[in-house]
């Protein structure tokens, strides 16, 4: 008899909604969890697929539309903390896959972020709880992938906050905060270069003296690498000759030149290059060159790098004639 009632295979928007219902109960009622990290581990089946079986479109397009309902999301991101590891990860893998999931070629998620952007809120604050700094970290990388989420963060108070969140003693958090401040300044080209242009002075003023001229030496190689990606994107041509006209800046690329570190010294000829090539030096720079020159093309005739690179020997061949052609009458 019992093969009569056999219970009907639970649809992906069926569990969904499963889930949404226990992450209301889950204040109330922690018997919940077990099923709830059940639910969030189909979930994440569906999406991912599993040893047996590819992930089915019908099945994640379904999933989505569900999941971008009546603030799944915002329930999901308000009781993680309340998970146990494993569902964490679970939770952290749905939220990052979702961002992907095209539904009729649009992006769901997108566009529930647009009218729900204060979640951000919640996820950059993530890096002040060394428990969930790691799963919002993620997920909050993720989620800018769209242009209008991190045109959100960047206009934000919370910006500022990255240059301590980057210097955090923790390890892992410093290096997972320092991947989402990359990913906010290099992926959206023409939003990054409005975020620049507009915010200059500040976020200049506190990259070099918090990130470039920091004691700690991951901070600062990486600092300078990502210093050289942006300053090199073309989007970002009008920021790089501001950046370098500025002696103050020269000052600290030649510092970051004469580490002993091959890999900041590297890093850090690429953007020195610019100043170099800069064909509008104003007099200041000039000067700071020409008082310089023989230090510096002693150092860059003694820099050679581990592996033969074609371009970096023209590149350094190029700023060694361009300084020692400087003139001081050019400070005129």
């Amino acid at each position: 008899m019992k093969s009569l009632f056999k219970s009907k295979p639970r649809t992906p928007a069926d569990i969904v909604r499963h889930t949404r219902d226990l992450l209301r109960l889950t204040n109330r009622d922690q018997d919940k969890m077990a099923e709830l990290t059940k639910n969030l581990r189909d979930l994440k089946s569906i999406l991912y697929g599993n040893s047996e079986s590819e992930p089915v479109p019908e099945a994640c397009a379904q999933l989505t539309l569900e999941f971008f309902k009546d603030n799944t999301l915002r329930l999901l991101i308000q009781c993680l903390p309340k998970f146990n590891l494993e569902a964490r990860k679970d939770a952290t893998q749905i939220v990052a896959n979702l961002q992907r999931q095209q539904v009729q070629s649009k992006l769901i998620a997108s566009d529930y972020l647009e009218t729900n952007l204060d979640l951000m809120d919640v996820l950059i604050s993530g890096y002040d709880n060394t428990d969930m700094a790691l799963h919002y970290g993620a997920m909050l990388r993720e989620c800018i992938r769209h242009q209008i989420v991190a045109k959100y963060v960047l206009d934000s108070p919370h910006m500022k906050k990255f240059f301590d969140y980057i210097q955090l003693p923790n390890f892992d958090i410093a290096a997972d905060a320092a991947a989402t401040f990359k990913e906010l300044l290099t992926r959206h080209k023409s939003t990054v270069a409005e975020f620049l242009s507009k915010n200059y002075e500040w976020f200049f003023d506190e990259y070099n003296s918090k990130l470039l001229e920091s004691s700690n030496y991951i901070t600062r190689r990486q600092a300078v690498k990502l210093l050289g990606d942006m300053l090199l994107d073309r989007s970002n041509s009008a920021v790089m000759t501001r950046y370098v006209s500025s002696r103050d800046n020269l000052r600290i690329l030649m510092n970051l030149l004469r580490e002993s570190s091959k890999s900041i010294q590297i890093e850090a000829f690429h953007v020195f290059k610019l100043f170099a090539a800069n064909q509008k030096k104003p007099a200041d720079i000039v000067s700071i060159l020409v008082a310089n020159r023989s230090k510096l093309l002693r150092l860059l005739g003694d820099f050679k790098i581990d592996k033969e690179d074609e371009q970096f020997e023209a590149d350094k061949a190029q700023v060694m004639k361009e300084i020692a052609a400087l003139e001081p009458r050019d400070l005129a």
